[in-house]
Order: C-alpha cells, then sequence, then structure tokens
C-alpha cells in the first residue's frame, strides 16, 4: 500500500497531476481534497478544517481498506503538522508514504492562477502558501516550463519498485 501526497500552492497542478498518475497507476483511487470541501458558506476555521481532515482521512482509509494499492491525494497542504496529522491517522494501516511538493516561482504561479477564468483565486493567499509550501521538507517538483506528464514520470520513477515505460 501506498499513499501519494501532492501539495502545493492553489493552481499550480495538484489535480491536474493527481488524475494523471491515477491514469498511469493500476489499482489506484485518486481524491482531491478540496472535493471533501463544499461546504456553503464557505469558511477557514477550526471546525471545518477539522471536518475536512476528517472526511480525507476516512476517504483515504476506505480506499485502502477496498484493496487499492496506490492512494492519491491533491490537496493545498501547507503546514507540516497538518500532512503528520494525515499520514497519523493512518498509521494502523501502515501504507509507504510519498510526498510531494509542486513548486514554481511566483510570476509564474500568479500567471496560470490569471490564466485560469474557471476559478477565482485569492493571488495573495496562493503566493503565501507558495511561500510555504517551498519550506517544507517534502520531495519538490519544480513545475517551472515543465508538462504534465514529465512530472508524472518523475513521481512514478520515485515510488520504490514501480514498473517505469
Amino acid at each position: 500500500m501506498k499513499l501519494i501526497i501532492i501539495n502545493g500552492a492553489p493552481g499550480i497542478g495538484k489535480t491536474t497531476i493527481g488524475r494523471l498518475l491515477h491514469n498511469r497507476l493500476s489499482n489506484s483511487a485518486f481524491l482531491d481534497g478540496d472535493d471533501v470541501w463544499k461546504i456553503n458558506p464557505f469558511e477557514v476555521n477550526e471546525k471545518t478544517k477539522s471536518l475536512v481532515e476528517k472526511n480525507i482521512t476516512q476517504v483515504l482509509r476506505n480506499y485502502f481498506e477496498a484493496g487499492y494499492e496506490y492512494v492519491i491525494l491533491a490537496w493545498v497542504l501547507h503546514q507540516q503538522s497538518t500532512i503528520d496529522r494525515l499520514i497519523n491517522n493512518l498509521d494502523d494501516l501502515r501504507p509507504e508514504t510519498h510526498v510531494f511538493t509542486l513548486v514554481t516561482d511566483e510570476d509564474t504561479l500568479v500567471a496560470r492562477l490569471q490564466a485560469d477564468t474557471q476559478t477565482i483565486r485569492n493571488l495573495d493567499t496562493a503566493r503565501d502558501r507558495l511561500r510555504q509550501s517551498q519550506l517544507m521538507e517534502t520531495t519538490k517538483i519544480d513545475t517551472t516550463g515543465v508538462k504534465p506528464e514529465e512530472i508524472v514520470k518523475e513521481i512514478l520513477g520515485a515510488i520504490v519498485n514501480y514498473p517505469h515505460p
């Protein structure tokens, strides 16, 4: 069992990479953390953060217990403590865990966000999450000028025992 966490700033490409990785890995399940954060009104506070962490933990657990070998989580995880809690809540299952943080320079991130006409995002928050994610003790993947398929190959290469094409 392998838990693959893809984190980084809003708009950096986590969902795109997660979906592509999911398509490449047979016997896999994919969760975009935003899918369990659909509340109205959307509020970020201790109550809602606790709720979404419980939701994510339960969905990940359900995927593992259903027998999926690879479980992929893509979400804005800009604090190491949140990642640690998620992993610790799955400790009894003992998944091999890989955490990849997607990074880029601020100008590239802002350009991506401005090009995304489907989603309105706060640029200051995105910049802040980028800075915070760059400081985390995770495997960093610089996405600047790199095609998503190349990033997926890099992640696959880092997963031990994966037969590389």
